[in-house]
């Protein structure tokens, strides 16, 4: 989904609030990106996708109150044009197996380039 002005919108779900911090410093400097909620919890994600409807959801795997997997399957039940994007410091094969299973349609690991990160976002976004 995008905004009004043609901007495709973002939640972000991890519980380092550094983290969160510098992934919308990175996608707020896109013209085409807009994030619109930030969450510390999985709980909280998924009340911000019931409320904004993002294009797309970055997710961490492992953050409080059920975790990237439930925040991922939860979020594509009640918003299921949002994109789910995994976004974790561990990318062990069961791991990823776990987001896919749950919905994520990409998984970074923390560390990749911001490139990356912007170029995963709009791919996802190109979905919805």
């Amino acid at each position: 989904m995008s905004t009004p002005r043609g901007r495709h919108t973002v939640l972000i779900g991890d519980d380092q609030p550094m983290i969160r911090d510098i992934v919308r410093e990175v996608l707020e400097a896109e013209p085409d990106l807009a994030v619109v909620a930030m969450a510390g919890d999985a709980d909280e994600a998924i009340r911000l996708a019931e409320r904004h409807r993002p294009a797309v959801a970055i997710l961490d795997v492992r953050m409080p109150r059920g975790g990237g997997a439930h925040a991922a399957r939860e979020i594509r039940r009640c918003s299921p044009l949002t994109r789910v994007m995994a976004f974790s410091a561990y990318g062990d094969s069961a791991v990823v197996e776990e987001m896919r299973l749950a919905g994520a349609a990409e998984y970074l690991v923390k560390g990749v380039p911001n490139v990356a990160i912007v170029a995963a976002v709009r791919r996802l976004a190109a979905l919805g």
